[in-house]
């Protein structure tokens, strides 16, 4: 059964702007243009089936494009502040937004790597645009994926991919291991198939454990509405709103779970993040998924 929401649009445009419309390096070459475009997508309609990518759905028009705009140099490890004007494809400013998982707008920041993750809930300044500020742990490429809802409107997702100068570091070997400890949490992932396959549906249930007596957390809250959050990304070499699923929490598991339902839309290494609320502070369980 699809647990997904309604289909969702994917903005065609977004524009980074810094100083005069471009990213400068230390040595004042630019490194990269302005405008970015969904090259996989002609301008007009798509596919996407809320934030999936099976191609199932009726097709949606993009109907805004986000521009963003950092005000200082991108340097690692300091936090930069960074403003997105939301238009629609005239130029006019989108000024109403509807709030979806208790937020406005969700921006999911990544290295390319898929070695780094950030979610980051930018605040609304009136007249269409947003803040935030974000914060690059080393040199390399990053993508974000903003996701928001002009009111009355279906969800936009704006794609920007950027650099921060500098020598990157080699992301480590992909590790399939399903039980892992994050601080005081232990996370096991399990899964409704022994095998998965690409287009198929699977359960992905993240069962939680307290690493002081290995029993199932108890002081599990709701996170953005739901029981928890999922933001799962496929490896690619150049990061697209394809390679995007955002799934949502089953209402009814075991406590000290947390289940999923999605698809993985074509084979290929999938990265996931798992994000839950212990009483107040947020777990990020992240692990790696491969799908034929």
């Amino acid at each position: 059964m699809n647990r997904f929401m309604n289909a969702i649009a994917i903005t065609t445009t977004l524009i980074l702007a810094q100083s005069c419309s471009l990213l400068v390096r230390d040595e004042g070459k630019p490194i990269s243009a302005a405008t970015h475009q969904h090259e996989e997508h002609s301008m007009g309609e798509i596919n996407h089936r809320e934030h999936s990518t099976s191609g199932a759905g009726d097709e949606k028009k993009a109907l805004t494009q986000a521009k963003l705009k950092v005000l200082s140099i991108i340097t690692p490890n300091k936090s930069i502040p960074i403003l997105i004007d939301v238009q629609d494809l005239n130029g006019k400013v989108v000024a109403n937004f509807d709030i979806f998982q208790e937020k406005l707008m969700h921006l999911i920041l990544v290295s390319d790597d898929l070695q780094f993750f950030s979610h980051l809930h930018p605040t609304y300044k009136e007249n269409g645009q947003f803040e935030v500020a974000a914060r690059f742990p080393q040199a390399g490429n990053y993508t974000f994926f903003s996701d928001y809802k002009p009111a009355g409107q279906t969800e936009q997702i704006s794609v920007l991919k950027t650099q921060v100068p500098g020598n990157s570091i080699a992301a480590p070997e992909i590790n399939l291991n399903r039980n892992k400890t994050f601080n005081d949490t232990k996370v096991n992932l399990a899964l409704s198939e022994p095998t998965v396959k690409a287009g198929k549906e699977v359960t992905l249930m993240f069962k939680l454990q307290d690493t002081s007596n290995n029993q199932p957390l108890t002081d599990l809250q709701p996170y953005l509405g739901e029981r928890g959050h999922l933001v799962i990304l496929r490896q690619s070499t150049s990061l697209k709103a394809a390679d995007y699923i955002h799934a949502h929490a089953l209402k009814d598991a075991p406590a000290g779970q947390v289940h999923f339902m999605t698809s993985f839309p074509q084979p290929g290494k999938y990265k996931l993040w798992g994000q839950f609320n212990r009483n107040g502070k947020i777990v990020t369980a992240d692990f790696w998924i491969n799908a034929v």
